[in-house]
């Protein structure tokens, strides 16, 4: 698709940014900064919206802060011009979605966020909003991928639960109910720490700093002895799944909200599941998932083993050269409770 001109981006997309089953994604030179979250909406374009909604504009060529709670806009490098069989997906990576930080694709004509219809030509714009922590970026940071697909490839359940009996996806039994159900882990072995709590008010968090920041200036520990906590509202933790999934090579996954769910609280997710993820082979003999979780209105009590989402698996057209955890740099193969990779181990 590089190669043909599908993808092409303004400087030259580089092997670093391509992933197992995805494409990531460059933030350009210049933020927006503008009053509201927004879609192009159809025939509309982004830039035009962009003179509606702009308060001001952020240089980002030598580094620019990105405020806590403020909502930006950010032209990015790559631009699409897909066949007319093809459309693409986009989520946050994984540990943008660890630091809070909701990262959302918008396009010329678009009417739903990190949804690119078959046969979009035209630019890709990262709408960017740092909801716990006010973030340090800088241009070609990649905060977003996208990856691709034709027709549809989701497993449904007796597909899922034959693929479960070939290679098992959880390290326990299969809850399988439109997807393959996972809940949340709040008794783990020999310790009381179940989580983390994003502080109120914090210093700013430079992305290009790996296993840079002691987590105790930015997270409270979360402890439980009974297994079940009270989420706040508003506040943001980092959890985990108490199911190790596996995501064998010839497929993907993607996380999507539980559909029986209840409760004041909202599950946040970075979303997708590289082929790999957690596979034995590749390093991982089954993965956790980190949950992202936010309460609403009213506080809330999360019990353990309580159903908090559900993994929608997808066929690959075939194995990926390289999975994930496979001689790449992945940060999260073996996983449990963990922070994203800008903080110190605890």
């Amino acid at each position: 698709m590089i190669a043909d001109g599908v993808i092409h981006a303004d400087p030259a997309v580089t092997p670093a940014q391509i992933q197992p089953a995805s494409l990531d994604l460059r933030l350009g030179t210049v933020a927006y900064r503008v009053r509201a979250s927004f879609l192009a909406g159809h025939g509309a374009r982004v830039a035009d919206r962009l003179a509606e909604f702009e308060m001001h504009r952020v240089d980002l060529t030598s580094g620019a802060v990105l405020e806590k709670g403020c909502v930006y806009v950010v032209p990015l490098m790559e631009h699409l011009s897909l066949p007319y069989d093809i459309s693409a997906v986009a989520n946050a990576k994984s540990s943008t979605g660890r630091l809070d930080l909701l990262t959302r694709t918008i396009t010329d004509g678009g009417t739903e966020f990190d949804r690119i219809t078959a046969g979009y030509t035209g630019p890709l714009y990262a709408e960017i909003c740092p909801r716990s922590f006010s973030v340090l970026v800088r241009p070609g940071m990649r905060l977003n991928q996208i990856r691709f697909g034709r027709g549809d490839a989701v497993l449904d359940d007796d597909a899922l639960r034959a693929l479960h009996a070939k290679t098992p996806l959880v390290n326990g039994p299969a809850v399988i109910d439109d997807g393959l159900g996972f809940s949340v882990d709040l008794k783990l072995p020999d310790t009381t720490l179940v989580g983390y709590r994003a502080k109120p008010h914090t210093g700013v968090i430079d992305l290009d700093k790996l296993n840079h920041y002691d987590p105790s200036q930015y997270w409270e520990e979360v402890h439980s002895s009974n297994g079940q906590i009270i989420l706040d509202p508003g506040a943001f933790y980092i959890l985990v799944s108490r199911e190790a999934v596996t995501i064998p090579p010839e497929y993907a996954a993607e996380m999507a909200p539980y559909l029986a769910m209840v409760g004041e609280f909202r599950v946040h997710y970075a979303g997708f599941f590289d082929p790999g993820f957690g596979y034995a082979p590749a390093g991982g003999a089954g993965s956790r998932g980190v949950l992202e979780v936010r309460c609403h209105e009213a506080p809330f009590v999360l019990e353990h083993g309580q159903v908090v989402g559900r993994l929608v698996y997808e066929r690959m057209t075939a194995p990926p050269t390289q999975l994930y955890g496979a001689d790449i740099a992945s940060n999260y193969q073996g996983q449990g409770l963990k922070l994203s990779k800008h903080f110190a181990a605890p």
